[in-house]
């Protein structure tokens, strides 16, 4: 499937001109007038890469980007008419991956949007033989963008919920001890009093669960470790 490629940009005529332009080059294109647009499409169907205005009415870019990258590592590059240096600074300190000054050369932005793209995709990929979407209830686990997704809210994972989640998620059924997890995360073998994978856990189920004290998804199984419900039997 094509990358999806999501602009944000209030002006319809740039918005239209550069969305036609990037599906003549292969891409799948989503477009939005404003922030809330885009958290509308971003929810339904999450990017590969945003193409920002700086000047949005509302809420702006730099600020979009600021709240982007603390939940995502989806690829950004700013748009703007100012050839500002501040603004870039600020714009790259917040995180976005590239800035392109209007006018800008079409060809030469689609160069930088391949190239990004191609970057995503190599720091990105999901673990060898594992599926890079799995979808539970109300839930989609995306090991790409490393994050929970649901029609109501999206949860960002930290290095540990990741790696424990991807654990429980290869093995669905299956009852992993401590030792059996930190193992499948690369960790040192557990001390006793080691308690991180149960807190790891505990963060999980305040993300995902609808009551993290009766967790319908990762279960506890005592003196044996955690059980990640099958989703195909549910």
């Amino acid at each position: 499937m094509a990358q999806h490629i999501l602009i944000v940009e209030d002006d319809r005529t740039t918005r239209v001109r550069l969305a036609t332009y990037l599906r003549e080059q292969g891409h799948r294109v989503s477009e939005a007038a404003d922030a809330g647009e885009m958290d509308t499409i971003i929810s339904q169907d999450p990017p590969e890469l945003l193409l920002i205005d700086i000047n949005l009415d509302g809420k702006d870019g730099l600020t979009i980007t600021r709240e982007q990258r603390a939940v995502s590592r989806v690829g950004i590059i700013l748009l703007t008419a100012r050839d500002d240096l501040i603004d870039k600074i600020v714009g790259l300190e917040m995180g976005a991956d590239d800035y392109v000054t209007k006018p800008f050369d079409k060809r030469e932005l689609a160069a930088r949007v391949k190239n990004l793209l191609a970057r995503i995709a190599d720091i990105g990929q999901a673990p060898q033989g594992a599926a890079p979407v799995v979808n539970f209830g109300p839930w989609c686990f995306d090991r790409i963008r490393r994050r929970l997704i649901s029609a109501a809210r999206t949860e960002a994972l930290t290095t540990q919920e990741f790696d424990v989640m991807s654990a429980l998620a290869d093995h669905p059924g299956q009852t992993l001890s401590r030792a059996r997890l930190a193992q499948l995360m690369g960790r040192e073998p557990l001390r006793s009093s080691d308690r991180m994978i149960d807190v790891v856990v505990g963060r999980l189920r305040k993300k995902l669960e609808k009551d993290a004290a009766n967790p319908e998804w990762i279960l506890t199984e005592h003196g044996q470790g955690y059980h990640f419900v099958d989703p195909e039997s549910v």
